[in-house]
């Protein structure tokens, strides 16, 4: 769900006026999560790509992955991840190729252009980020780090994923 910055979702299904006095966990929670879609759809067109061609640009920072890796990660059907492919392709940003061993497995991997503009993308998204913690005392900051962290790592880590 995308709400509209300076609102939330409130108990009742109605927007709620932002009131940082007030404001319980989730709804902090979505505030947060509707500035950094903002931030990341308004660098993701700067840079002439989708938000979902960015992310896929920043996964493949990490090294080749498979299709159904990808897939998974995306949370989509294969054949999505294909379309997707496909444009990224005919960019020249990604390619794909075979698993060497494996004729039925794929990966894909960044290009020359596609890591570059990855690591571009990167690097502006993570200044913009930056700044929204900037103002935030150094201790702040790190408890803010590892709180996050440890969200993160419990829901990778649940068996119930999907409910996490």
């Amino acid at each position: 769900m995308t709400v509209a910055v300076g609102q939330g979702c409130a108990p009742d299904g109605r927007h709620a006026g932002f009131d940082g006095a007030n404001m319980d966990v989730a709804t902090g929670l979505v505030q947060l999560t509707s500035l950094v879609q903002g931030i990341y759809t308004r660098i993701s067109e700067r840079h002439d790509l989708t938000p979902v061609q960015a992310k896929l640009l920043c996964v493949l920072l990490g090294g080749p992955r498979g299709m159904a890796e990808l897939a998974r990660s995306f949370g989509v059907e294969k054949a999505a991840l294909t379309g997707l492919m496909n444009r990224a392709e005919r960019r020249g940003l990604a390619q794909r190729s075979s698993v060497p061993g494996d004729r039925r497995a794929v990966q894909v991997t960044l290009t020359d252009t596609g890591r570059q503009a990855a690591i571009a993308f990167h690097s502006e998204v993570s200044a913009e980020l930056g700044r929204l913690t900037s103002q935030l005392a150094p201790d702040d900051r790190e408890h803010l780090r590892s709180t996050l962290a440890a969200i993160i790592t419990r829901c990778r880590t649940s068996p119930h994923r999907d409910t996490c």
